[in-house]
């Protein structure tokens, strides 16, 4: 499966990366290479337990157009 990751850094340079398909499945690193490693980790992990709970895999994501 395929999952679009959101890669974003704090203001202490640790990269944070979020999975906005999955509620909650977040993770993180000191280089971008490492979060991401860290974030496809995380995706496996958040399946598996929302598969035991009986909980939908993901959520409904799509993409809006705002006008500034």
């Amino acid at each position: 499966m395929k999952f679009s990751i959101v890669i974003d850094r704090d203001e202490d340079g640790t990269w944070v990366i979020e999975c906005p398909s999955i509620p909650g499945c977040v993770s993180q690193g000191r280089t971008k290479d490492e979060a991401i490693k860290n974030i496809t980790d995380a995706i496996a992990l958040c399946l598996e337990v929302r598969a035991e709970r009986g909980f939908p895999l993901t959520v409904e994501t799509q993409q809006v157009e705002v006008t500034v």
